[in-house]
């Protein structure tokens, strides 16, 4: 059997995801049906490896990265990927799969037929790779793993296009609209407050880089834009309880994960709970350009992000 040890440029290089690859390969390229959706060996050897060095450790065993290979949706990664790739045969597979899917999903978050046919078209653009960089068109499929469903993340992306869009709508306000609440006339802003300790900066950044897209955009769409609890199951397709349970998990999680990234970092447990409680108002900076794709996006609002990781420990 023919085995491939591909170049990786941007990627790290792991010799037991290329061994387990290699043993894996024919196995996976038949079952995913490869040759029917224009991936050659070579090619889907490729983003194997290139999904195996993104997501184990360069410590794992080969057993390890084995059990990690055989979770993920080898025939939906490989039709996303085909598709990023721009093969026909591959994009005609995934519209009669996830056209309607993907429809029937923008409509329970636009709530309005046209609205949610906008956002669908927008999608489909993102997906299909209408952009370029360096000559390359870019598709949004090329980020996905398979570690999921594929349903679930066109659900979640459908969902973060739509948080993205409502930012961008919420900042076009007319100069006379901001005459009229006196944006125009406000005293100056005070003195800046000192910065909080790079260390917890530093810990929040880490903790947050944890959170899995669905997450990040839970969190995205509650604290930076605002939204309610019905409004995010609406556009997830779960019940309200079902996003404040996760809030208040996350708030948890988040806030042990910071303790910890803060005794890594030398402060002693004592240490670490202070700096939250005196500090965590001066977060907002940071979680911002963690969580929010568009960097312009409005701070979190006061109302929830102290008290969430403040309580985070009840």
């Amino acid at each position: 059997m023919q085995r491939f040890a591909p170049r990786m440029d941007s990627t790290r290089q792991i010799p037991a995801v290329q061994s387990v690859v290699n043993d894996l390969l024919a196995e996976f390229h038949a079952r995913a049906g490869c040759d029917k959706i224009g991936l050659t060996r070579e090619s889907w050897a490729a983003i194997l490896c290139e999904v195996g060095a993104k997501n184990v450790s360069e410590t794992s065993s080969e057993t390890e990265v084995r059990t990690f290979f055989l979770s993920l949706r080898i025939d939906e990664l490989a039709l996303a990927r085909a598709c990023a790739a721009g093969h026909n045969s591959a994009w005609e597979i995934f519209l009669t799969r996830y056209r309607e899917k993907l429809y029937q999903s923008a409509l329970r978050i636009a709530r309005e037929d046209s609205a949610a046919r906008e956002l669908a078209d927008t999608l489909y653009a993102d997906l299909y790779g209408t952009n370029t960089r360096e000559g390359q068109r870019v598709s949004k499929l090329a980020s996905y793993t398979g570690r999921g469903s594929l349903e679930g993340w066109l659900r979640t992306v459908l969902a973060q296009e739509y948080v993205n869009r409502y930012r961008r709508t919420k900042r076009l306000v007319s100069l006379d609209e901001e005459s009229e609440e006196g944006i125009q006339f406000r005293a100056p802003d005070p003195e800046p407050v000192p910065p909080a300790d790079p260390r917890l900066a530093q810990a929040t950044d880490e903790a947050l880089a944890l959170l899995s897209p669905e997450d990040r955009m839970v969190l995205s769409a509650y604290y930076l834009d605002g939204r309610t609890l019905a409004e995010i199951a609406r556009m997830l397709g779960v019940h309200e309880s079902t996003i404040s349970r996760k809030l208040d998990k996350l708030a948890k999680a988040l806030r042990k994960q910071i303790l910890a990234g803060l005794g890594r970092r030398g402060m002693s447990r004592r240490q670490a709970e202070e700096a939250l409680e005196v500090d965590v108002r001066d977060l907002h900076l940071d979680i911002r350009r963690s969580l929010a794709q568009d960097s312009s996006s409005p701070a979190f609002p006061e109302k929830g992000v102290e008290a969430r990781v403040r309580e985070g420990s009840g």
